[in-house]
């Protein structure tokens, strides 16, 4: 028995296993067109970015062979070794990229500038990393940077000059990629003018971004056979040209030609890797796009597809070079055989496209995760894709990002000016992801400091070779990227700063408990039927607009709940762990507090569910309270009770019976509460909202459970009379200025910069999904 049971493990373990491979191999597949479009279009570029300046008077065959060493080498120490056998390691639960580092460090040590972390927070699912926190506690070092505030104000400034230099991957690569595939046609017909190839390729920029709306899931099925088949054509090219033209270029793989080569050009030669690190660009959507793939998926498309083709195309193109000194600044359509140009410059143009496509999708990625963690103005989120994750069209980025792109191709109009601005780009963000990586391997991987240096050391010293060449590029269009990380990190900052001094105000001012207990259970107030949704970014305590409430409104609801929806620092929380309900204050006041939890990657849909789960989490909360003993003393005189994760599905105690029906009752509800006059004018001005309003009804019922406490027994009746009676939603409309004693530099960014980010920008109850019928809003102003 033991050797059959034995047997049938082995079948199962190999069944699933090959499973497994057989996943990996179908995402590796897809992963083509969508990770490496962008680096398998460089060696439309890297040799004519390579060799310009004063580089041009050392052509010969020995400064050839030394670019293809320094390409070799770069595309094995970085891509390679760093990336795929290094970093794909350090995802945060399967995500990421810049944002997903900065995350997994600040829930792990303490980062966040931002103190609205909870001990239930790290209670969820996706809130850890497979090791123990004591080990991670005793660090000196993470104690030390949590105790500095101006460390962790640095590293969140890093963070944001991280992410703003992707946004500006998203101008810089169309317009290289682009602008460089239709140059091929200026080999077929020398006469035509830089003018009309400019305008051509600003034609299909214009529809690249105008088809953004319909989003890539249309067009999907077709990128990563376009890309495959760009890497067989330039693979085939590059084994031609190798065979044909110098099969001795192989030497070149040699370290010593890239000492040779310094040694003739000297600070020639050092700026000219401002060219080559050209190679290496879109390295990064390896890592950032991990939530989409896996990291097995992406190791084996790398390395035995992607790395073997640019390899030998990189090889051929040097070959070709080493022959033919003079067609340098047209390298690769030249090395193309005449029969293949047309076929090949097809291929170019749509990889092109999709290595475009792609990387603007993953602009609107890190937008996303920026505005999830409080970094960036709320802004429309359009989700292109119900199959498809993580697809998603951004109207007012895409429209900025379109503009900047014509003005940098028709500005500069030379792919090796725009070359020079992408290199500082890319290797910035490779250098802040380097950095980042050290504190992972610190405080979260919990190796020792030496190994981190030593990792920091010697990737931070390439990369800063690298970096440094390309700043030396920055009067030759290097300054593009500059000027716009500036542009979109001072909006980031501006908005996470103001967004942080609104939150300390409302921490530094919550209402007395004493001043809420005076006032006795009806608050000083009529106590209406009804539910109150009270919305307050403060996850503790109760914030001063209340006091607003209770003196501009007559009457309350009987039933009051203070929701908060916040972003936490993981990238999903599961719905059964979505919801965090707790009682303020003792029972007679029936009040409640709701915290909402969101991933930095988690859709926040308008599915209609929400006022019903909240209900059903708050009967949880209710009946749970009665049962577990440890939850008496939320009841005491204590504001906030302890608070319990709550999952509204197969909710284990039946609190509540739902059902639910199509009817009319929301009109009827309407029409009771409106003059004929204003319903005519809202049945005209807002048809599509009732109609999506008298969709579904959920209604709510006791069941019939002669075990169930009186006294929950009737605050749940309460609950549901009061769900019957309506729900309302109540925000404050905030108005933030700086004191009058604040320095020039805090009046301009709050008086100004923040202040007008909040008037252009969607509104707090359009983000959060409010129906505007049942909104009710008090001013208040901060004076921060």
């Amino acid at each position: 028995m033991d050797e059959e049971s034995g047997a049938s493990n082995h079948r199962f373990s190999s069944q699933l296993s090959r499973r497994n491979l057989a996943r990996n191999l179908i995402l590796a597949y897809q992963s083509f067109g969508v990770v490496y479009g962008d680096l398998s279009t460089s060696p439309l570029y890297v040799y004519t970015s390579t060799f310009v300046g004063k580089l041009q008077h050392h052509k010969n065959e020995a400064a050839i062979f030394g670019a293809f060493s320094l390409i070799f080498w770069t595309l094995t120490l970085i891509p390679l070794v760093k990336y795929v056998f290094i970093i794909l390691g350090a995802d945060d639960n399967g995500e990421g990229g810049t944002f997903a580092l900065y995350s997994l460090l600040c829930r792990h040590a303490r980062f966040s500038l931002l103190p609205n972390q909870q001990a239930a927070d790290e209670e969820l699912s996706t809130f850890k990393y497979g090791l123990s926190g004591q080990a991670v506690s005793s660090s000196q070092f993470k104690r030390f940077l949590e105790k500095h505030k101006k460390l962790r104000t640095t590293l969140l400034v890093v963070v944001l000059f991280g992410a703003s230099m992707v946004v500006g991957d998203g101008v810089f690569t169309p317009a290289i990629s682009v602008l460089s595939s239709v140059s091929g046609l200026k080999e077929v017909e020398d006469k035509l003018a830089e003018g009309v190839l400019v305008l051509l390729a600003c034609v299909i920029l214009i529809c690249l971004f105008a088809l953004q709306h319909f989003g890539t899931h249309r067009l999907a099925f077709l990128f990563a056979p376009v890309v495959i088949i760009w890497l067989v054509s330039i693979f085939g090219i590059g084994l031609y040209n190798i065979i044909h033209w110098n099969p001795n270029i192989w030497r070149a793989i040699s370290p010593y030609y890239i000492v040779n080569f310094f040694k003739e050009t000297g600070k020639d030669g050092w700026i000219s890797l401002g060219g080559v690190l050209l190679c290496i660009t879109g390295t990064e959507a390896m890592f950032a796009d991990l939530g989409h793939f896996t990291p097995l998926s992406i190791r084996l498309a790398f390395a035995f597809v992607v790395y073997p083709c640019l390899v030998v195309q990189y090889m051929g193109q040097a070959a070709f070079l080493s022959q033919n000194l003079t067609s340098i600044p047209t390298s690769f359509y030249d090395s193309i055989p005449d029969p293949l140009f047309w076929p090949v410059f097809v291929i170019a143009t749509l990889a092109a496209i999709v290595g475009s496509q792609a990387v603007i999708t993953g602009t609107f990625s890190i937008i996303k995760q920026c505005h999830a963690l409080g970094c960036f103005p709320r802004i429309k989120i359009v989700h292109t894709s119900r199959q498809i994750y993580g697809q998603i069209y951004i109207p007012e980025i895409n429209w900025i990002l379109m503009i900047i792109c014509l003005a940098i191709t028709i500005g500069f109009r030379d792919t090796t000016l725009i070359g020079n601005a992408y290199g500082i780009a890319c290797m910035t963000v490779m250098v802040i992801t380097t950095c980042l990586m050290t504190l992972v391997i610190i405080f979260i991987w919990q190796r020792s400091i030496m190994l981190a240096m030593a990792f920091l050391i010697f990737f931070g010293i390439i990369e800063s070779v690298y970096l440094s060449a390309a700043i030396m590029k920055v009067p030759q269009g290097g300054w593009a990227p500059l000027v716009l990380s500036c542009f979109f990190m001072g909006v980031m900052y501006v908005w996470h700063y103001g967004t942080r001094r609104k939150y300390n105000f409302d921490l530094h001012n919550k209402v007395p408990l004493k001043w809420i207990l005076s006032l006795g259970p009806s608050l000083g107030v009529v106590r209406v039927p009804g539910i109150g949704l009270i919305y307050s970014e403060l996850a503790t305590g109760v914030p001063k607009i209340f006091t607003h409430f209770l003196t501009n409104l007559p009457a309350f609801h009987k039933v009051l709940v203070f929701v908060c929806v916040k972003s936490v620092p993981v990238p999903h929380v599961s719905p059964e762990e979505r919801f965090l309900i707790g009682r303020v204050c003792p029972k007679s006041y029936q009040m409640y507090r709701c915290i909402v939890r969101y991933g930095y990657k988690d859709v926040q849909k308008d599915n209609g569910y929400f006022e019903s789960q909240l209900i059903q989490s708050i009967a949880e909360f209710i009946q749970m309270e009665a049962e577990e003993p440890q939850f008496t003393s939320a009841e005491s005189s204590s504001l906030d009770g302890r608070m319990a994760v709550i999952s509204t599905r197969g909710s284990r105690s039946n609190s509540l019976i739902v059902s639910e029906q199509e009817d009319d009752s929301v009109i009827n509800t309407i029409h009771s509460s409106k003059s004929p006059s204003l319903l005519s004018r809202h049945s005209e001005t807002e048809d599509g909202a009732i109609s999506s309003m008298t969709r579904r009804r959920v209604r709510f019922q006791l069941p019939s459970s002669p075990s169930m406490d009186a006294s929950v027994r009737e605050e749940l009746m309460d609950l549901i009379q009061a769900q019957e009676a309506g729900v309302a939603y109540i925000m404050g409309h905030s108005y933030i200025k700086a004191r009058r004693s604040s320095s020039f530099l805090k009046k301009l960014v709050i008086d100004i910069g923040y202040s007008f980010l909040r008037k252009n920008c969607r509104g707090p109850s359009v983000a959060l999904n409010i129906p505007h019928i049942s909104l009710i809003e008090v001013g208040m102003i901060y004076s921060v």
